[in-house]
This record gives structure tokens, C-alpha cells and sequence, in this order.
């Protein structure tokens, strides 16, 4: 049964551990690690019924090598990769081409999370958007500091496993809604 709750997912740093990445004469990554239980906690999220849409700054290719290689290209929904959409997060264009992707509406952003390691790409976007924000600080090869109001996330994990109880605690809170 589908869940309620809508995952936007960034990839580097989020899901795979970007002081990894082993790249080509092109840029391309053709392989990294993913970062300790991200992989364990996206195909738990998959099988319980959340849709899960990448939403992610990069090459295409690297991102199919990626998923690929860890078997989870088959749990997003839609992939939405800046490469193809022609700008960067924070820019709304990606968090849009997600929703339509989906075949969402705007009465459907109390439905959605983003969840990325990017105060001002994926925190400062989604916050922008209109859609809550979950910050994964994981990784310390950036900054968490908030620059602008809107680089508040309104909710901070601190390893990838913690997702699966914050997502269910929120679909939780959707089903009681009758959102």
C-alpha cells in the first residue's frame, strides 16, 4: 500500500558518501560507496510504499552508474538530475519538474520532504518551494550554518537510518490528517 508521504531525495552525501566517488577522464562517477545504512534504509523505504523521487545536482551518468551498482535505481519514482533540467537546486525548476513528474499539485506540498545535506541547495530550495525540509548532517564537507531564514531545515538527521522513523512518524501524521 502507498504511503502518504512524498520523498525528494538529493544523492551525494545523502545516499552515497561523495569522499568516495571514483570518476573518469570525463567527470563521470563510476562508482563510490554509499554512506553506512542509506542503502539498507532507501530499499526499506521503498518496500514500505514511499514514493521516492531523486532530485539531485549532476551527470545523469553518474547517477544510473551509481544506482546501478547499488542495486536502487528501481526504487525512485521519477529521477530528476540537474544535468537534464538545466539548472541547479535551489532553483524551483527542479522541485517543480519533480511534482510533475509525479503528477502532483500544489495541494500536494504538505506531502512532501526533501531530504539533502545542502543547506543552500536542497534546505534553502525546498524551504523556498514551499515543502519541508530535512537536513541529513552526516557529512561535515560543508556547511550547516544558515545564511538566510529559509536555510533552516525543519528537521535534522544525523544518520541515514533515522529517516525511516522520521518518515513514518510524519506519514502518521498525514494519515490522522486525512490529507
Amino acid at each position: 500500500m502507498g504511503k502518504k508521504l512524498i520523498i525528494f531525495t538529493d544523492i551525494g552525501d545523502t545516499i552515497i558518501d561523495e569522499s568516495t566517488e571514483e570518476r573518469d577522464a570525463q567527470h563521470v562517477v563510476q562508482r563510490a560507496r554509499c554512506i553506512p545504512g542509506a542503502r539498507e534504509t532507501t530499499l526499506r523505504l521503498h518496500e514500505a510504499g514511499y514514493p521516492i523521487i531523486m532530485v539531485a545536482d549532476g551527470m545523469t551518468r553518474s547517477f544510473h552508474n551509481l544506482m546501478d551498482l547499488h542495486g536502487l535505481s528501481p526504487v525512485f519514482s521519477a529521477w530528476v538530475i540537474s544535468e537534464e533540467v538545466g539548472e541547479d537546486k535551489p532553483s524551483p525548476k527542479m522541485f517543480e519538474t519533480a511534482m510533475q513528474a509525479m503528477h502532483l499539485t500544489e495541494a500536494d506540498k504538505p506531502r512532501i520532504i526533501m531530504v539533502g545535506n545542502n543547506v543552500k541547495r536542497d534546505i534553502r530550495g525546498a524551504n523556498r518551494f514551499g515543502i519541508r525540509s530535512v537536513l541529513m548532517d552526516w557529512s561535515k564537507r560543508r556547511p550547516f550554518d544558515a545564511e538566510l531564514p529559509e536555510d533552516k531545515p525543519d528537521y535534522v538527521i544525523h544518520e541515514p537510518s533515522e529517516l525511516f522513523a522520521l518518515c513514518e512518524r510524519l506519514n502518521a501524521e498525514l494519515e490522522a490528517k486525512g490529507a
